[in-house]
């Protein structure tokens, strides 16, 4: 079994590194080919939006190291923030220590929305449209027949009246087990299919039929032991908790808190072509529904080490829509090694929690700048007209100085030219 664990996999070329990754996942020179060169074509982007111009590209990277459930990963993730993929690397290496990461999901349930307005009796209604359960699932299973047969489909319905500035509603929920899709084109046809029942049911009037991107019933966790020896003894472990305790009581710091997990899993999230904006509504939502709340937990346990744990909706697909059309999105799950959408839930949610340790982590002992201002200046050196070797030439000289700034990078720039 090979093993995600590679020492110095950052100091290696682009070329020497996708050897290491087509060695691990199994890569044919066809996958290696498309990694190196624009791996999405025009006539393919063509047909995934309106109005395509061009593409536009992010760097590609791998985290190393990560243990889950006791099976090694190498994590894609797209990304343009400087640090990202380094941190997860380098938390997941301190949680092998601790025998890595140990995670559980809820399901792949999915909740379609159905809003009726123009009540009298909202409470009647609600009660018409429980008595009517079977009718209404019925219905909404007859619309995807292939996802019934694999076991999925409408599996209940809900009901509740909420008090809006249009006054009460009734919203009926559809609770749909959506499989290894992402779910939104099954949910959202369902939705549609039911609403007229769903007025003579009521004789109400339907207005919306859309999925919920806040998928309570579609919750991904983890776990980690981050061995005290391993991340800088005890000193550190009470500056993760300090900071912890900032964001848990604070939502100024809680918002820059769970803006950093999502660093890892939204990079995760589109480099295997899935919906990044609707796994971040529903991180965000979730986090606020106790009052805007981290979405990480850190305890420490009775050996001194800390314990840390995450708990999100994650609703992500391996069929339909990007993930099978967008070749390196194959690509992706191909290197991530995992079949269904419960385990990429299962390693989002790991690469979450690596992410907020390794932020809280950094913020407790060196902050965040250091790492992150020495990976920021290559891109500095880059606009400054820095190439090939010249780049890592004016990235010493800058973290020398200490000064990462376009106008130092120029300067620098110019006199190793004209030394040479």
């Amino acid at each position: 079994m090979p093993s995600s664990r590679i020492p110095g996999f950052y100091k290696m070329s682009v070329q020497e590194r996708l050897e290491k990754v087509a060695e691990f996942a199994g890569l044919g020179d066809e996958d290696k080919r498309l990694l190196l060169e624009k791996g999405l074509s025009l006539d393919i982007a063509d047909r995934m939006i309106e109005n395509v111009i061009g593409t536009f590209e992010l760097p590609l990277g791998i985290a190393t190291n990560f243990l889950i459930d006791g099976k090694d990963y190498l994590i894609p993730m797209a990304i343009e923030e400087a640090s990202v993929v380094a941190a997860a690397s380098n938390a997941a290496k301190m949680a092998r220590e601790g025998g890595g990461f140990v995670t559980d999901y809820s399901g792949n349930i999915m909740i379609g929305q159905i809003q009726v307005v123009r009540l009298n009796d909202p409470y009647s209604a609600k009660f018409e449209v429980l008595r009517h359960r079977d009718e209404i699932i019925e219905k909404a299973n007859e619309q995807d027949p292939i996802l019934v047969n694999l076991g999925g489909g409408c599996k209940d319905v809900e009901a509740r009246v909420i008090d809006t500035l249009r006054g009460k509603m009734l919203i009926v929920h559809l609770i749909v087990d959506v499989k290894d899709a992402m779910g939104a084109n099954a949910v959202n046809t369902m939705a549609e299919a039911v609403a007229p029942l769903i007025e003579r049911i009521t004789g109400g009037k339907v207005c919306l039929r859309i999925i919920s991107n806040l998928a309570v019933y579609r919750i991904a966790r983890a776990k980690a032991v981050f061995k005290k020896e391993a991340i800088g003894g005890e000193e550190v472990v009470e500056g993760i908790m300090n900071a912890y305790a900032f964001a848990e009581a604070d939502p100024f710091r809680c918002a820059t808190h769970n803006k950093g997990i999502m660093n890892g899993i939204s990079a995760v999230v589109i480099a295997t072509g899935n919906d990044f904006r609707a796994v971040e509504a529903g991180a965000h939502s979730y986090a606020a529904m106790r009052g805007y709340k981290p979405l990480t937990t850190y305890e420490v346990n009775e050996n001194g080490d800390l314990v840390g744990t995450i708990e999100l909706p994650i609703a992500v697909g391996t069929i339909g829509g990007a993930t099978k059309v967008n070749p390196l999105a194959k690509l992706s799950l191909k290197i991530l090694g995992v079949s269904t959408a419960e385990e990429l839930a299962r390693v989002m949610a790991a690469v979450g929690l690596a992410q907020n340790f390794a932020a809280l982590r950094a913020l407790a002992t060196e902050g965040i700048q250091r790492g992150h201002m020495e990976l920021h200046a290559r891109n500095i050196a880059i606009m400054a007209g820095a190439s090939g070797e010249e780049v890592d030439m004016v990235v010493e000289e800058l973290l020398k100085i200490g000064k990462i700034r376009m106008d130092v990078a120029k300067e620098v720039l110019e006199k190793l030219r004209a030394r040479s």
